[in-house]
């Protein structure tokens, strides 16, 4: 497919340990296209960021095909097609929270005035103007995380890389992050590859819902979500909702079975 910005074919990884060969990504397929939201979901050690970590040039695949933008994922790492969101915000306490965001555009070497002027921008993006001179232990887990996605964006990626970006979160800040955060790729049309383990979370934010398998990785289902994409939280409580969120749970049964 054209449009399709990630394509992976046959894709399997095993890595080398002192206790014998594992099996991390086994014969995944996947296309993921321009703008697409797409959330995996699976148990712990199905190879949800094995999988991201191999878009992004961190892991080698073993066997099969992984292209990024039309390049090889190294050459897109090397272009900067991508920014990366952990689990935990990383912000480094002796840097202001405009310190933090500017640090990968000082070592791509923009200048000071591109500098300012990109982070005022996605401070603004995420909701954190006027915190640019607090630092990390001012602002609370959510607001962190912000700032994190915020210096993901600095550079203008077209990919956002995402690996449960609100797991550690109390369930009130993670609601209004996934507003905040749909909003957010409404306004960028940034293509989101974004790793939970909330069926709710997976359901209300993605476009397309790739559900693993236990280890080895496989991709069990693929699920199109027919949801628009103006999604207010209570959407959550229509039987359309729920009956994607049923769908998901059997594919991660069915996943347990068979593996």
């Amino acid at each position: 497919m054209t449009d399709a910005t990630i394509v992976a074919a046959g894709l399997d990884l095993t890595f080398q340990t002192n206790d014998g060969p594992v099996h991390a990504l086994k014969d995944v397929s996947l296309d993921i296209n321009k703008g697409d939201f797409v959330s995996f979901i699976g148990p712990s050690g199905c190879g949800k960021t094995t999988f991201l970590r191999c878009i992004a040039g961190l892991e080698t695949p073993t066997a099969g095909t992984l292209s990024v933008n039309g390049m090889t994922p190294d050459e897109a790492r090397r272009a900067r097609a991508y920014g990366y969101v952990f689990q935990a915000a990383g912000l480094y306490p002796w840097r202001t929270i405009g310190g933090n965001i500017r640090l990968p555009l000082e070592i791509m070497g923009f200048s000071k005035s591109e500098q300012a002027e990109r982070t005022a921008r996605v401070l603004e993006l995420v909701d954190l103007a006027g915190f640019e001179k607090k630092y990390p232990w001012q602002l609370s887990g959510g607001m962190q995380q912000r700032a994190s996605i915020a210096r993901a964006l600095a550079f203008d990626a077209d990919i956002l890389l995402m690996d449960e970006p609100f797991g550690a979160l109390d369930e009130i800040v993670r609601d209004h992050l996934n507003e905040q955060l749909l909003q957010l790729w409404a306004r960028t049309e940034k293509t989101i590859a974004f790793v939970t383990h909330s069926i709710p979370e997976a359901v209300y934010l993605s476009t397309k819902i790739v559900v693993m398998s236990p280890r080895p990785g496989r991709i069990t289902d693929v699920i199109e979500s027919p949801l628009p994409r103006d999604r207010p939280l209570d959407i959550r409580d229509t039987p359309e909702f729920i009956e994607i969120a049923h769908r998901v749970r059997d594919g991660l049964r069915a996943g347990h079975v068979d593996a």
